[in-house]
């Protein structure tokens, strides 16, 4: 079964890290939730309190098949703040895993160098922050082992997509047309 971790900071944007992980849930990927504050409870941007599943120091990323960082404010300033989620990303990448971040949270990436040479999308006004990237503005872009998203409303495609490269095109399409997002985009 495919590893997903997810690392939650104060700050992070709700619809970003729950709509990705209901569907990665939803098509048999494990999703373990991480918060990098030093406690369970973490406050989303909208004030919102959600119990991640372990803290950052209690675990290791070696069977993870992919980190994801949800964006919002200041929830992508926290994660980059974070010294032991930046060595896991880093040392991730560099074994050829797959990352992922959306909104403001491809920060985190393009500070750490990961961005270099690459394409790579955000949420509007954050493209200085893409160090070294080919901003593409599309909503969701894919480069080799890493994945980008633009913002809110595109976490429905960028977890299926995430889903996609964890299991196939077949179980991504079974999860979008359950969840009548086909229906949606007149599908």
């Amino acid at each position: 079964m495919a590893k997903v971790y997810e690392f939650l900071a104060d700050g992070f944007e709700d619809i970003e890290a729950l709509a990705p992980l209901d569907i990665l849930k939803r098509g048999g990927v494990e999703v373990v939730t991480v918060s990098v504050m030093g406690r369970k409870d973490v406050v989303s941007a909208h004030g919102v309190t959600m119990m991640a599943d372990t803290l950052i120091d209690e675990c290791a990323f070696g069977d993870a098949d992919l980190l994801f960082l949800p964006g919002g404010m200041p929830g992508a300033t926290n994660l980059n703040e974070c010294e032991p989620l930046r060595k896991a990303l880093q040392e991730h990448h560099e074994n050829g895993r797959l990352v992922a971040a959306i909104c403001a949270a491809p920060l985190v990436l393009g500070g750490l160098g990961m961005l270099s040479g690459r394409n790579a999308t955000c949420y509007p006004g954050f493209e200085n922050t893409l160090t070294g990237a080919n901003y593409t503005a599309e909503l969701v872009t894919v480069d080799g082992n890493i994945v980008t998203g633009e913002g809110p409303a595109v976490a429905l495609p960028f977890g299926y997509q995430l889903l996609r490269m964890l299991k196939n095109d077949t179980i991504a399409q079974e999860v979008a047309a359950g969840m009548r997002y086909l229906h949606l985009m007149g599908e």
